[in-house]
């Protein structure tokens, strides 16, 4: 059965809220939360996320299909557009429901970045 689109974006607003709710707890950190759409300038779906003391952009995405070069792209230019250290695509684990399962997407560069808190220059 597809979705239609009216419960393809009721189905994002849980994930995202269940990512958010799932973050700011095990984070301790009640700045995190869903961000409002801004459009062309999207920054996000959750933000208040911090590393190293940087912006960090989470992009979540409840969808049948995978497509982790668009996603990860769009994450990164998300992170642009927030001025924040990288961005990571938040993905849903089929069979569960626990925010913390989930998967999460990000090139290897997006990595040593959260790890070492600085942006590596594309060569």
């Amino acid at each position: 059965m597809t979705r239609s689109r009216a419960s393809a974006r009721k189905a994002g607003t849980t994930f995202e809220r269940s990512i958010a709710d799932g973050l700011a707890q095990a984070l301790d950190d009640d700045r995190i939360d869903r961000r409002v759409k801004t459009g062309s300038k999207d920054r996000g779906d959750i933000g208040g996320v911090r590393v190293h003391g940087q912006r960090l952009v989470v992009e979540c995405k409840d969808v049948a299909k995978q497509a982790l070069p668009q996603w990860t792209r769009e994450a990164q230019i998300e992170a642009g557009n927030d001025d924040a250290l990288v961005g990571v695509v938040v993905a849903k684990r089929r069979g569960t429901t626990n925010p913390l399962d989930q998967w999460v997407h990000m090139t290897v560069r997006d990595l040593v970045a959260l790890i070492t808190g600085q942006r590596q220059d594309q060569s």
